[in-house]
């Protein structure tokens, strides 16, 4: 199918249907298969949904992963590195909000923490997560409706996909707990502060994802949200500054 031509709508819809399937099989067996389900189906999954991408006709421009946008993208990524380090240091330094890396999930020793930033993040979340929110489903639905509701649905089903990872976030963070409670309200409150909080953050992702052209932008600071959080969590941890 030449990259420019438009699929019929009921095609289009068995695709994003079944690219929606595909993730949510992959949510449920992330979250009660056996532990690494993730890192190990994450890559397969993501190499999956760029085949499945490229026979519906988008392009590797349409998918983020064009050579020719990769400078562009690579100075995003760095920006936005460097711009949430900064965030995160700031925040670390300050008592009112140091509390924020109060995270029994990401207690650990110093080699855990090196491995889950930089293996098991990029890896069992960043990859398939950008190709599949800010790559596959953003490049279909703008082909045929546009980048405003590219956006929109991309955004709205990444905040949907944070539903069950963040069940059980009050227990483990202290100042969601504190805050919002661990009962049954507190963790509705939770879930549904995730859902929107994960939604805004999708639209940002986005944009980083429209400026630069490249899907490097939009994992660089996907990554950079997620790895530096748990280096930054696991070294307050581990030097009682906490």
């Amino acid at each position: 199918m030449p990259a420019s031509a438009a699929l019929p709508r009921r095609r289009l819809g068995l695709i994003l249907g079944a690219v929606v399937l595909i993730l949510a099989v992959v949510n449920v067996a992330d979250k009660y298969g056996p532990h690494g389900t993730g890192l190990v189906a994450g890559p397969l999954v993501a190499l999956g949904l760029v085949l499945v991408a490229r026979r519906a006709g988008l392009s590797w421009h349409d998918l983020g992963l064009s050579r020719r946008t990769l400078l562009p993208g690579l100075k995003y990524a760095v920006g936005a590195v460097l711009a949430v380090g900064l965030v995160y240091g700031i925040g670390a330094a300050l008592p009112m909000t140091r509390v924020a890396f109060h995270d029994v999930r990401y207690h650990l020793h110093p080699g855990a923490a090196l491995l889950t930033a930089f293996i098991v993040v990029p890896l069992g979340t960043v990859l398939l997560e950008e190709i599949a929110f800010r790559g596959v489903l953003l490049g279909l639905v703008r082909r045929h409706r546009g980048a405003a509701w590219a956006s929109i649905t991309s955004s709205v089903l990444f905040g949907l996909w944070h539903i069950l990872p963040s069940l059980r976030l009050g227990h483990a963070n202290q100042a969601v707990g504190e805050t919002l409670g661990v009962g049954t309200l507190g963790r509705i409150l939770t879930v549904a502060g995730v859902v929107g909080f994960t939604a805004l953050a999708g639209l940002l992702l986005c944009e980083m994802r429209r400026r630069s052209g490249s899907l490097l932008a939009a994992a660089a600071l996907h990554w950079a949200t997620n790895g530096l959080g748990v280096l930054l969590t696991a070294a307050l941890a581990t030097t009682r500054l906490v």
